[in-house]
């Protein structure tokens, strides 16, 4: 199994990096042929090009726990951002740490539930970034580099992890559906590396040539076996519904000149009764459906988690009253729900009581 190769801003990075692979062995690096081709000097240079386009994301968490941080890549020179879809998103302003240590604010532009993955923004520009344009595929047997905030010890201007392994194979993980409690079943790149720890979601998967290959998937274990799976999402997976975000804004806010409807829906005409707000961003789960109501004849159940109302990312029972006050009373709408590790689509057509 691989070993994480750490270095520090009072070190020079040669030194470093020449230190922590002195200790590695050969057949650590999967064959005396694959140690020799890996030049110690390459990788030095290779990891200091790649370190800056890495960020560290803090946000919700601290208890029960949940780790209040995890990874990011950086993806446009204005500072946009692409990480993972967690509970440490869930605050009005996540704050994303630069490489030299740098914070910002960052909002949220948008995300996909399915996929895990969200698209953040800081204030700022003229930032080294990976293009996703320039990303490569991987087979079994590719050698890898998995680089992220593991275990939160990348505070400042650290900088963060860098794991080498290699692609065990790509696979779909809807082979394992029931296995694994995760709403993705797509393609991943299963990785011979410990990159299933804490804060190393959102991470990047590189080859040794310092080539995208992936973003690290949150963590995920075997319900039977107790396993845990060292995972990342193939860049040509993510392409695609990133563009989507960047070009629709679906969680920017509406514009004041938006007209609300004469007749708004409410919570009240769908039969739903969302859990108790103790906290300002309660997520809204739903705690009730009333009987032979509209929300109950669409097929909603309580503990259901509405995560989009109509397209637009719901994060609170707050922002899903405030989303259906601009829908008329009785036009139908889109729900997209979290049902343990499933993501469900509920139409419900003309709320009528």
């Amino acid at each position: 199994m691989s070993r994480p190769i750490r270095a520090h801003k009072e070190i020079k990075w040669a030194a470093a990096l020449l230190v922590c692979l002195g200790t590695v062995s050969a057949v650590d690096w999967a064959g005396p042929a694959v140690a020799r081709a890996a030049s110690r000097d390459s990788l030095v240079g290779v990891l200091a090009e790649l370190q800056p386009k890495i960020v560290k994301v803090y946000g919700a968490g601290g208890f029960r726990g949940l780790e209040a941080y995890q990874s990011g890549i950086l993806i446009s020179e204005r500072g946009h951002v692409l990480t993972a879809w967690s509970y440490v998103l869930d605050t009005d302003e996540p704050t994303v740490v630069l490489d030299d240590g740098r914070k910002f604010p960052a909002r949220l532009v948008g995300a996909d539930p399915q996929l895990e993955i969200a698209v953040l923004k800081i204030d700022a520009s003229g930032l080294a970034h990976f293009d996703l344009d320039e990303a490569v595929d991987a087979t079994a047997g590719t050698r890898v580099l998995a680089l992220s905030n593991l275990f939160g010890v990348a505070a400042a201007g650290e900088p963060v992890s860098a794991q080498h392994g290699v692609v065990s194979v790509r696979t779909r993980l809807d082979a394992r559906r029931g296995t694994f409690d995760t709403p993705y079943h797509g393609p991943v790149y299963v990785i011979d590396a410990m990159t299933n720890n804490p804060g190393a979601a959102g991470g990047a998967l590189v080859t040794f040539e310092g080539r995208l290959v992936g973003v690290l998937g949150k963590e995920l274990r075997d319900a039977r076996s107790s396993t845990w799976l060292n995972y990342a999402v193939p860049i040509g997976e993510l392409r695609e519904p990133v563009e989507r975000i960047l070009a629709g804004h679906p969680a920017a806010d509406v514009k004041p000149e938006e007209q609300k409807p004469a007749r708004p829906l409410t919570l009240a005409r769908l039969g739903l009764v969302m859990v108790p707000e103790v906290l300002p961003r309660t997520p809204p789960y739903v705690d009730l459906v009333r009987g032979d109501s509209p929300a109950a004849r669409a097929g909603l159940k309580p503990d259901d988690l509405v995560v989009m109302l109509n397209g637009r990312l719901i994060q609170s029972c707050q922002a899903l009253r405030e989303e259906l006050a601009r829908v008329d009373r009785d036009a139908a709408i889109r729900l997209s729900v979290m049902r343990g590790p499933q993501l469900l689509e509920f139409t419900i057509e003309g709320a009528q009581p």
